[in-house]
């Protein structure tokens, strides 16, 4: 009796992880299918959009204003692109990718980001150490440090702060966002980086899969860290000791 017991414990427990690997597969193939829909609808008003701001950015002097508007048009640009990643959600995809540093990636996004940060009463801190360049889709990153900080920015209250670090551990590069959140809540650990779950009000549900699928891309690895004092995403890239010698010191 006690074998037989065994036997139908193990087959039930089979039986409900392949249930929920059909029941993810199903949310993938809905995503799938509703991004190529969405993509065609936001890119017709996208490019009436950026047309205008071109247009409008021929005509200005102000050389501060026309920062604005270069910030707007790239924006704009990066929203094509999230479009296209959208699109691939549930599909294969072979980063391109070359020799760049996160350093450099962040530092092109400071100012978007303080003008998010400022614009909902926070603040954001950059600590960057030096670190070696790594193999990586320079665009694939910008949207996985851009969705990991404004994740961050959303879950705290006003005065709050952001602080967003890079540094060297053993033989990897280490990114990390801390926010001064209230937490994660245990039960919803685990389902971190699922497709369509969201904590958030207004959420998607895909800002934080996108990151998980751009760190598996990379075979680097994501750690969280949670409390009820904030929440601390670490992404790790692997490197080699080589590379990390050849950093000067701090």
């Amino acid at each position: 009796n006690v074998i037989g017991t065994s036997a139908v414990a193990r087959d039930i427990t089979a039986y409900q992880k392949l249930e929920k690997e059909i029941a993810q597969l199903d949310k993938l193939n809905t995503i799938a299918e509703l991004a190529s829909v969405i993509s065609h609808e936001v890119r017709n008003p996208m490019t009436t959009v950026k047309g205008f701001l071109q247009l409008l950015y021929n005509r200005i002097d102000n050389k501060t204003y026309k920062e604005y508007f270069e910030i707007m048009i790239e924006e704009m640009d990066r929203v094509n692109s999230i479009l296209q990643e959208f699109n691939t959600i549930g599909k294969n995809k072979e980063s391109v990718r070359c020799r760049d540093n996160l350093n450099s990636i962040i530092k092109c996004l400071i100012p978007l980001l303080e003008a998010d940060a400022v614009h909902q009463g926070k603040m954001i801190k950059f600590n960057l150490k030096k670190i070696p360049d790594l193999l990586i889709d320079a665009n694939e990153i910008r949207q996985l440090i851009l969705n990991l900080i404004r994740n961050g920015l959303e879950s705290m209250d006003q005065n709050g702060r952001v602080l967003v670090k890079t540094f060297t551990r053993d033989d990897k590069v280490i990114l990390a966002v801390q926010d001064q959140g209230g937490g994660i809540d245990p039960e919803n650990m685990e389902k971190l980086g699922t497709p369509l779950f969201s904590t958030k009000e207004a959420g998607t549900g895909l800002g934080l899969y996108v990151c998980y699928e751009i760190a598996q891309r990379h075979n680097a690895k994501i750690n969280v860290d949670t409390g009820p004092g904030g929440t601390t995403f670490s992404v790790e890239f692997e490197t080699n000791s080589e590379e990390l010698r050849e950093i000067p010191g701090d």
